[in-house]
């Protein structure tokens, strides 16, 4: 199963918020650690998406 940008954004505001609970301190540091996991995937996929955007399809020749 793949997951896009925003999967991962949202996963991310969502431990941020569970990071910011201060009722349970470890489990409130796991959740800041996916939180980060989370953020970097979703740039990475955002990174992803970018590159695959800027190459052409078709390898056009150049007239000199």
């Amino acid at each position: 199963m793949t997951h896009d940008t925003e999967y991962f954004r949202r996963r991310a505001a969502e431990a941020r918020a569970a990071a910011c609970s201060k009722d349970e301190p470890e489990r409130a540091e796991i959740a800041g650690e996916l939180a980060l996991a989370y953020a970097a995937l979703a740039r990475r996929r955002a990174a992803e998406i970018a590159s695959a955007e800027e190459l052409p399809a078709i390898k056009l020749d150049t007239i000199a």
